[in-house]
């Protein structure tokens, strides 16, 4: 074993929206670290895989639709017959709906929960269950986000889901802790990613925002990647259902 307790050498991650912005910061720096990488999203990692396959990494693609539970089978399948096993996961896919409180639609409703929290549910408990057989423990990340601890406005159903999020962290934390499995959060502040653009295209939102964050500036997908290192590793053994805000010192403000 290594004596570096960041080294994840012989470790398999899989990541979840690894094909653009936070996914694919995090997928790069555990290849980086050491781990192979299963890359699960809805369109093609081809800059993921450059990137990990770059480090002289295994990298597998899996395509699928996290709307839904449907494919949960499949891509451990997938991930067990191409690496032989699941060390790590990274619950990273999510999406957002914007809309006033009185005007939220039930359909953005059902649609942000059952990506960010229903299939993130799910498809840990099936790599959980994955990990139990292994025998090995392992390591399971799940992407919150500042409206874990805070309102937020106009995002009623991603505020809901990454609150949930939170709760479920520990839940699970409680249930498997003892069983060899750390779960963890990571709570990112305001990331250049796709699902701030709206924000960072406001020039009056983007002005306010920046002003509160004492970094100084938005994060990007790199600044995530220590803390995913971290969590992902031997040096967070006795870490366990934390929410670790990665935000500039929004929180602190």
């Amino acid at each position: 074993m290594s004596l570096n307790p960041f080294d994840l050498s012989g470790r398999v991650a899989l990541v979840t929206g690894a094909n653009t912005g936070l996914g694919q910061g995090v997928a790069a720096a555990l290849a980086a670290a050491g781990a192979d990488i299963v890359a699960v999203g809805r369109t093609p990692p081809v800059e993921t895989q450059s990137a990990v396959e770059a480090l002289g990494r295994g990298f597998h693609a899996i395509s699928a639709d996290l709307s839904s539970m449907e494919p949960i089978g499949k891509i451990v399948a997938q991930s067990v017959e191409r690496f032989g096993g699941i060390d790590i996961l990274v619950n990273n896919a999510g999406i957002i709906r914007r809309n006033d409180a009185l005007d939220f639609t039930e359909d953005d409703w059902d649609a942000v929960m059952n990506v960010n929290l229903k299939t993130t549910f799910f498809l840990t408990q099936a790599v959980g269950r994955r990990m139990l057989e292994q025998g090995r423990g392992g390591k399971v990340i799940n992407i919150a986000s500042l409206l874990s601890f805070q309102g937020g406005i106009r995002v009623a159903s991603y505020t809901a889901s990454k609150s949930g999020i939170g709760g479920v962290t520990k839940l699970l934390a409680n249930e498997w802790a003892a069983k060899g499995i750390n779960v963890n959060a990571i709570a990112p502040g305001y990331f250049v990613t796709n699902n701030t653009e709206a924000l960072r295209s406001d020039e009056d939102r983007s002005r306010d925002i920046l002003a509160r964050i004492p970094a100084g500036r938005w994060g990007s997908p790199e600044d995530l990647g220590g803390a995913a290192v971290f969590l992902a590793s031997r040096a967070s053994d006795y870490v366990h259902g934390t929410v670790l805000a990665v935000d500039g010192g929004w929180l602190g403000r």
